[in-house]
């Protein structure tokens, strides 16, 4: 492994994640992986590195041939269709690669032959008779996952070949009581076949001074210790026709098994961009001898094929073994595994049908570790902490400045600093931010860039420049107050533009600068922007709730769609479970007011407001002090204490519209002077929703 200390200024990486099987759609499970291989990847990009990013779909197996067979189409036409609609939705959750291939290729059968061969012809590979179950009705030898019967241990009825659900007691096939296939439902039967095996114990010693070189995290090198332990096998790597693959060399009727050409589809994806861009050398990335690195990101779940069989499978056929292996956990939704029946099994194109992408990439930043943790998404705290952080603190910063630069200083940045301690802490937390980019620690860097943005905003409050802008002789105070912010802003996005290219091109379009990662140490001075344009709008639940019933209807079938007489439930969060029975009947509880007149009505002065700042109020139970903007500029505001404390955090509410009654007399409280009232529905406590109207109305529109 290549340790920071002796890596060249300049690095040469390849950077591959896991192969997506081609008999199915891309669901939120795996985009876990994507985005975490993608951020990192874009991130030794930043930094000036010679970086190549390839992946392709597992095309090859049984399951492939079944699934063609009942859909009516060749193998070839279905990995093609599915291998489209992958491409797709990579690309609109913006994963970056360089190629996207596929197993079935030219290449991979090129390199499977020559590797196999290899391997071959220095003793590595074996031949021996073994007994398998046959389908006799469908012809061919099952797979352990197409065999059900009953556990031989716990006598469980329905379960699969090689494990039990139930007792989890793993068994061979051969062992199942009362076995059936899962093809044809034929009984199958024993019979004999001549397989090859790869002599795994062969490598045992190189494996078990590779596996503790760094090149593995410590939890993956201990796992596969007890596979030491239990004693290494020879691995089988052929299956029998009929099978969809490709023919193993000099042995008609013979495959190889999914397993051996599926990693060797890393290879093929690079050789077929190598192909099409003759400037990148293949043999210094894959030879013995390369000085490259070579990063593999995959699921913890196949740990196995990826750090036994394929560091010895290359090592046996003269190829370089890969620098790292990452293996992340699961992403469960909700605190539960993905689900099916509750809409939180999620296919990557029904959320991009409801939400911004770059919602669930920064959600996954924020809680990725370098370790092997299984990740939540939950689905309340995935839309609080977006709105939180990215849209109440980050952008934030850009939409409480900005008007103020292009309007009154003509677009123009200041060339003063208003306080350079400020701006050193910021820029100098680039170098700490990187370390964590590149050590895979997404969460720490997230939480250390929010942190500087929540001072960022500290600052901006306290010098309250909507205030200050009222003096006319503190114009060039609100110049540098507001220039800084924008800087700040900028660095921020600079941090973030691996996890958000498209708010970062944005924001570079806006500031009519480059966002390039050396730039975080430079401040603009003099130099003009452009009029500021909203950058990200908030996560609605609504939104979410749309989504996990969308899922739920993509998965019933036309006749469970007939007898759906009505719409499937929402997700429940803690709020709708809490306030169910206060809100059974809001009339019964609180009746409608006594009538009025409609001039009665017409003296109440509703406004659209803007909340720019929001926060507790010491020794107040219930009390948040909110600045309201009644313009654009942040000119016209008014301080409202409002009782919705227990309803909302504060970082929640800042740069959401509201309704308030913009003509209410002042009232002097203990905690200060109240200017207004924002309009909430609710019975109270909890249960309170404060208004904001759609997208499109501005601070200080008459509402009517």
């Amino acid at each position: 492994m290549t340790s920071s200390e002796t890596r060249p200024e300049k690095r040469k990486i390849l950077v591959t994640c896991a192969l997506p099987y081609a008999n199915g759609s891309i669901h939120l499970g795996h985009l876990l992986e994507h985005i975490q291989t993608d951020i990192w990847v874009r991130f030794q990009r930043m930094r000036g590195h010679e970086t190549y990013f390839v992946c392709a779909d597992d095309a090859h197996g049984t399951p492939i041939m079944l699934k063609a067979q009942e859909l009516g189409v060749t193998p070839e036409e279905m990995i093609n269709g599915v291998r489209e609609e992958h491409m797709a939705d990579f690309a609109d959750f913006h994963i970056s690669f360089d190629n996207y291939h596929s197993t079935h290729s030219e290449e991979n059968h090129a390199l499977a032959s020559d590797i196999y061969n290899k391997l071959h012809a220095k003793g590595h590979i074996k031949t021996r008779t073994i007994s398998q179950l046959y389908d006799p009705e469908k012809g061919m030898f099952l797979p352990d996952r197409f065999i059900k019967g009953t556990c031989p241990k716990c006598k469980s009825e329905d379960e699969n070949g090689d494990s039990c659900d139930n007792c989890g007691a793993t068994y061979s096939p051969t062992e199942v009581i009362n076995p059936r296939s899962v093809v044809s439902g034929a009984t199958p039967v024993l019979k004999d076949s001549e397989h090859y095996f790869f002599d795994l114990p062969a490598f045992e010693g190189m494996l078990k001074e590779w596996i503790r070189s760094g090149a593995l995290q410590e939890e993956m090198a201990n796992k596969l210790s007890e596979w030491f332990e239990q004693g290494l096998k020879q691995w089988d790597i052929s299956r029998d026709a009929p099978y969809f693959g490709f023919e193993i060399p000099n042995a008609p009727g013979k495959f190889f098994y999914v397993w051996l050409d599926a990693p060797i589809g890393y290879m093929g994806s690079f050789k077929n961009l190598c192909n099409k861009n003759p400037n990148i050398d293949f043999d210094s990335f894959w030879s013995e001898n390369s000085d490259a690195e070579l990063y593999h990101f995959i699921g913890k779940d196949i740990i196995y094929f990826h750090s036994l069989f394929w560091p010895a499978v290359l090592e046996g056929s003269g190829y370089r073994k890969p620098t790292s292996v990452y293996a992340h956990g699961f992403v469960t939704v909700n605190g539960a595994k993905m689900s099916k029946s509750k809409g939180t099994f999620i296919k990557a194109r029904t959320y991009l049908e409801h939400l911004n992408p770059e919602y669930l990439r920064y959600y996954y930043a924020a809680k990725l570790t370098n370790r092997i943790d299984d990740l939540d998404l939950n689905l309340e705290d995935f839309a609080q902490r977006v709105n939180s952080d990215l849209v109440g603190k980050v952008v934030n910063i850009a939409s409480r400045c900005a008007s103020f630069i292009t309007k009154r200083f003509d677009g123009m940045l200041s060339t003063n600093i208003d306080d350079q301690a400020l701006a050193d802490e910021v820029m100098n937390a680039g170098d700490n931010i990187a370390a964590h980019y590149d050590s895979r620690d997404y969460g720490r860097a997230m939480r250390e860039i929010m942190a500087l943005a929540d001072k960022v905003n500290e600052y901006i409050a306290i010098k309250e420049p909507w205030q200050l802008v009222k003096d006319e002789t503190q114009q060039q105070a609100v110049h540098d107050i507001c220039s800084l912010g924008i800087n700040m802003f900028r660095t921020l996005m600079i941090y973030l533009k691996p996890v958000l290219p498209v708010l970062a091109d944005s924001t570079a379009a806006f500031l009519n600068d480059e966002l390039i990662w050396k730039g975080h140490k430079t401040l603009l001075t003099n130099h003009k922007i452009n009029k500021f344009k909203a950058l990200l709008q908030r996560v609605e639940m609504d939104k979410i709730h749309a989504m996990t019933d969308a899922s739920k209807e993509n998965l019933a079938t036309s006749e469970d769609k007939k007898k759906k007489e009505i719409p499937a439930n929402k997700p429940k969060t803690s709020k709708v479970i809490d306030n169910s029975a206060a809100l059974a009947n809001p009339l019964a509880d609180d009746p409608i007011s006594e009538e009025i007149q409609f001039d009665d009505f017409a003296k109440i002065d509703l406004r659209i407001a803007k909340i720019i700042n929001a926060e507790h109020v010491e020794k107040a139970d219930k009390l948040l002090k909110l600045t309201l903007a009644l313009d654009d500029e942040g000119t016209e505001t008014r301080q409202v204490f409002a009782l919705i404390k227990s309803a909302y955090q504060p970082e929640a509410l800042i740069g959401k519209h509201t309704v308030m009654v913009a003509n209410l007399a002042p009232r002097k409280m203990r905690f200060g002077m109240s200017e207004g009232m924002v309009l909430a529905a609710g019975p109270g406590g909890e249960d309170l929703w404060i208004l904001n109207p759609d997208d499109g109305a501005k601070a200080g529109m008459r509402v009517k």
